[in-house]
């Protein structure tokens, strides 16, 4: 079969594209034909070689964990009918970045009727994240929330969320066509935060009703002015830094203005977790059509180039390879 090989821990060019063996089914087991393999933020930072999250893999490896596609062997004590079922998983033991990869029959979901791969794949672990940091956030119809990468994978789906459930919402992205993008979604507001004045277009359209809640996907000083938006008594929860620009918010200041400042990441991690009742919950929003995550596909054989998009946030919703 055909991979992605990680040889040397560096720039994106260093995965490459080559032949591997066909990995075999072992006990409890199935192999998975892909059809969908998705790309994390955080696989990025591995492949540079950057100590931060998961430790770093034995080299030479192939990342991956989330994938979707059919199960085409099963090894030994797994019933023969799960042959040809259309699967999701997050947790592939051999790298989804390949044709084929090996995963423990616990760790499947079928995919429910109505949902493609590329779509399933996107929701088992950005859709899942998405759904505890809502729970987290706790949303509701009187909030005014501000999304920082509103056109990012978690992104989209709070702010298909928020509009859901009849809170106004403001999304900030980069770039006029992420902004489009937003828009498109249903955001009262949609705004490019890469422009100096974005705050001041929020005050202005939002006029009195100032933000309630702050979810942030990017931290650094984008995170900053989000924060700087916020109403007295309001929350600000961050999932992720895609910017990798520190940013702790001044305790004083927040204190002050009884601003409660949450990471999610850092909640969801530290507490006992239903994993696969979490995936469930995603898998079936998406068939119900409450969030429909958005894709930014690659071929196999262009990793590279998506790792380089991902870095370069020339990426809209979640990123997919394709073999």
């Amino acid at each position: 079969m055909y991979a992605i090989v990680l040889h040397t821990f560096g720039p994106a060019e260093n995965l490459k594209y080559e032949t591997v063996p066909d990995p075999t089914p072992g006990p409890g087991q199935v192999r998975i034909a892909i059809k969908a393999a998705g790309v994390h933020l955080i696989e990025t930072a591995m492949r540079a070689g950057l100590p931060i999250g998961p430790p770093l893999p034995e080299l030479p490896a192939v990342f991956g964990g989330e994938v979707a596609g059919i199960v085409d062997a099963v090894g030994p004590e797994v019933d023969a009918s799960w042959l040809g079922a259309a699967v999701v998983t997050s947790r592939s033991q051999s790298g989804g970045y390949a044709e084929l990869t090996v995963a423990e029959l616990p760790m499947l979901h079928r995919i429910p009727d109505g949902l493609d791969y590329a779509a399933a794949v996107a929701m088992i672990v950005t859709g899942t994240t998405t759904t505890e940091v809502l729970d987290i956030a706790g949303l509701t119809a009187d909030d005014v929330v501000l999304v920082n990468s509103a056109a990012g994978g978690v992104g989209r789906l709070i702010v298909q969320h928020a509009r859901n459930i009849g809170a106004r919402v403001i999304g900030a992205a980069g770039g006029p066509a992420k902004v489009a993008a937003v828009d498109t979604l249903g955001a009262d507001l949609a705004v490019d935060y890469n422009e100096p004045d974005w705050t001041d277009q929020v005050r202005q359209a939002f006029g009195d009703r100032a933000v309630t809640v702050v979810l942030d996907g990017v931290m650094g000083e984008k995170g900053r002015a989000a924060v700087g938006l916020l109403a007295e008594g309001g929350r600000y929860i961050t999932y992720g830094n895609a910017s990798r620009e520190p940013f702790e918010p001044d305790a004083e200041k927040l204190q002050e203005q009884g601003i409660t400042a949450i990471n999610a990441l850092s909640i969801m991690l530290s507490k006992p977790r239903e994993v696969r009742n979490e995936e469930s919950r995603a898998l079936a929003a998406a068939a119900e059509g409450s969030m429909v995550p958005t894709v930014h596909t690659f071929p196999l054989d262009k990793a590279a180039d998506a790792h380089a998009a991902l870095e370069n946030r020339a990426t809209t919703g979640k990123v997919v390879l394709v073999p």
